[in-house]
């Protein structure tokens, strides 16, 4: 017998392990063992099963062959959403708690709704022209602001992107998977240089568009149509999870349906839905400081066969509670197609994800909202066990089977109690005198300015009583770090040194505010081409704006001067800032170089923050080698998207953006 032979056998009961092992080895067994051997080899086979086994359904925790699902989960460490009447998932709590009752009765296509302005989109945010644009469906278009938009929300789409590696160590390896109702035209993405355009209306492509978009190297798939697509979506992203294939995953769900919406009996209107999560390990997710919304624990998908829909749905909870080790007592809120419909109304693919995000919130906010019919919400005590022991919230989301699709089950856990997170303390002594380096860049000058006023009037209200406290002060590092860390680099960057919350909320407003007006500076070509471009190159890069001198001296950059003042920071409290779209050559420093990082790494640690800035507006990348230790998250507004009317292909509108 040759080895496959013996393995078949062992495989098959025929030989024990201590036979199989004497025969791979050639090994001398003893003579009991030898006279198996002997009688092993001229054994008939095993007579075939003539019975297929049971169907099983396809679970996280796999029936033997594969990695189990950890004991701890999946981490939501993002996630973000537009509904009908709610531009945002406060919003949509809001709406949930009042149960629909505020809905103000509004069509689909009210500006507060997840469609609203379907064919207004951002195409110079996400690099695209607007004839591309488009040409792109306008599901794709949502779901690429969606797609960005949670990834900002988790702090992923700069420095802190790389580090989301496959098991094979590749960065920015997240997974795309994606869940849409039947596409309604063609959908043509710009292809990379030298490829061939995508393939119009086809629906399937939606996750490799969407990734070359957003630079993502992780798997994707697309599931089409049912009310159970975005969980069959989340089931999927989960398994390439556990295989290594990524090291996180986007889901994302969307459902856009243009007319007068249907009112639901229980007196919902929209059937409109877009939004999207953001999946990681529980463990590795703690370990980097993420937020994490809840953790989902199993989940089961599977065809009903010829079976009643209910008895295939009470199948895959079975399944799903087993999987996790919970009994049924154990889970205190069941979030359904019929629970959603009540505050969205038919959302379609984006039906599951409804009813994912009702259940996040309400493990979140520890509060059940109405069921259909119900009066108010309640709150939501949490379990003990028999000996009066802590347990945490639990939730199954389900969709039942339609015609066609499958059923698909979720269970959700709150997370982890934890204490409050601590804010990681900021410089002391003489170097918290220095202030902290704010860096921030956008597309466009005129996206910059959006952005500044953005974070200014959210996270740096002008009333904020904790200016130049020491609380004050960690919010300010806390915040300088989340932007270098979390934050795309783009060609229109600003830099500004400042010792408080306050001070920095000031420079960003008279920044937003001197280019509010600014035609100049207020991303003409935008709107008008390329032609405007060049002009705008040349009056946006005047002296004030790190013009071509600083860019070309790198010893100016980072000279004498500023070493000698040990990041004293040049104007503390006033705004710098560069124009780089038009910008040539490979720039002052060439940030692959392991030079160049261990150069600016010791920039950061002596706290040069003159230097750092001068190098930023000059191109030079500083935020990749902040070797800061690790702290939590800080979520912070997403950047600006400024949309705009898309006419017909090749006859883009020129009507003013609608800021996002």
């Amino acid at each position: 017998m040759d080895h496959r032979d013996i393995l078949t056998r062992f495989k098959n009961g025929d030989l024990g392990r201590e036979q199989a092992a004497a025969l791979l080895t050639g090994a001398h067994p003893g003579s009991a063992a030898r006279h198996a051997l002997l009688t092993a080899e001229v054994a008939p086979p095993r007579a075939a099963v003539s019975q297929p086994p049971p169907a099983r359904a396809l679970t996280t925790a796999p029936a033997g062959g594969g990695p189990p699902l950890p004991a701890d989960g999946y981490a939501i460490t993002a996630l973000h959403g537009r509904f009908p009447d709610a531009d945002g998932l406060d919003a949509f709590w809001h709406t949930a708690v009042l149960g629909g009752r505020d809905a103000g009765r509004r069509t689909s296509g009210s500006p507060a709704g997840a469609g609203a302005g379907a064919g207004d989109f951002d195409a110079v945010f996400f690099g695209l022209t607007p004839q591309d644009a488009a040409l792109m469906d306008p599901q794709e278009r949502l779901l690429l602001e969606v797609l960005w938009q949670t990834l900002e929300t988790a702090g992923c789409t700069g420095a802190r992107l790389d580090t989301l590696t496959a098991a094979d160590g590749e960065p920015r390896a997240v997974g795309v998977y994606v869940a849409h109702d039947p596409l309604g035209r063609a959908a043509v993405a710009p292809a990379p240089a030298g490829d061939a355009p995508a393939a119009a209306g086809a629906g399937v492509t939606l996750p490799a568009r969407l990734s070359t978009l957003l630079d993502l190297r992780g798997p994707g798939h697309c599931v089409g149509g049912g009310g159970a697509a975005f969980l069959v979506a989340l089931h999927q992203a989960l398994s390439a999870l556990r295989a290594g294939e990524c090291g996180a995953a986007l889901v994302g769900a969307v459902a856009p349906r243009p007319g007068p919406a249907r009112r639901h009996p229980q007196g919902a209107e929209g059937g409109q839905g877009v939004g999207a999560v953001l999946l990681r390990p529980l463990a590795a997710a703690r370990a980097a400081g993420d937020t994490v919304h809840a953790v989902v624990r199993a989940t089961a998908v599977a065809h009903p066969g010829r079976r009643a829909r209910e008895a295939a749905a009470d199948r895959l909870a079975r399944r799903a509670l087993a999987a996790a080790g919970v009994t049924a007592a154990g889970v205190g809120l069941r979030e359904t197609e019929t629970t959603v419909a009540a505050t969205t109304g038919d959302t379609g693919a984006a039906t599951g994800l409804a009813a994912l995000v009702r259940a996040v919130l309400q493990l979140r906010h520890g509060t059940l909202l109405p069921a259909p019919g119900g009066s108010s919400a309640v709150p939501w005590a949490r379990p003990h066990d028999q000996s009066g022991r802590e347990l945490p919230r639990r939730a199954t989301v389900a969709v039942r089977p339609a015609a066609g699709s499958p059923a698909a089950h979720v269970l959700l856990e709150e997370p982890p109690r934890r204490g409050p997170e601590p804010i990681a303390a900021g410089p002391a002594g003489p170097a918290a005198a220095s202030g902290e380096l704010v860096l921030l860049s956008a597309p466009t000058p005129e996206h910059l300015a959006a952005t500044a006023r953005r974070l200014a009037d959210r996270v740096l209200p002008a009333d904020a009583v904790e200016d130049g406290t020491q609380d004050g002060r960690r919010l300010l590092a806390a915040l300088a770090r989340e932007l270098r860390l979390g934050r795309a680099v783009r060609d229109c960057r600003l830099a500004v040194v400042a010792r408080d919350t306050g001070e920095l909320g000031a420079a960003l407003r008279a920044f937003a505010d001197d280019l509010a007006g600014a035609d100049d500076l207020a991303g003409a070509d935008d709107r008008d081409g390329a032609d405007d471009r060049d002009r705008a190159d040349d009056r946006d890069r005047a002296d004030d704006l790190a013009g071509a001198d600083d860019r070309d001296r790198a010893d100016d950059l980072a000279g004498a001067d500023d070493q000698d003042r040990a990041g004293a920071g040049g104007a503390r409290g006033s705004v710098r800032c560069a124009d780089l779209r038009g910008a040539q050559g490979p720039g002052v420093l060439f940030g692959e170089l392991p030079e160049t990082r261990a150069y600016l790494a010791a920039l950061w640690r002596g706290r040069r923050l003159d230097a750092l800035a001068r190098l930023w507006l000059a191109g030079v990348d500083v935020t990749a080698a902040d070797t800061a230790g690790a702290a939590p998250v800080l979520p912070l507004p997403t950047s600006a998207l400024l949309r705009r009317p898309l006419r017909e292909a090749g006859c883009p509108a020129t009507d003013g953006p609608t800021p996002s």
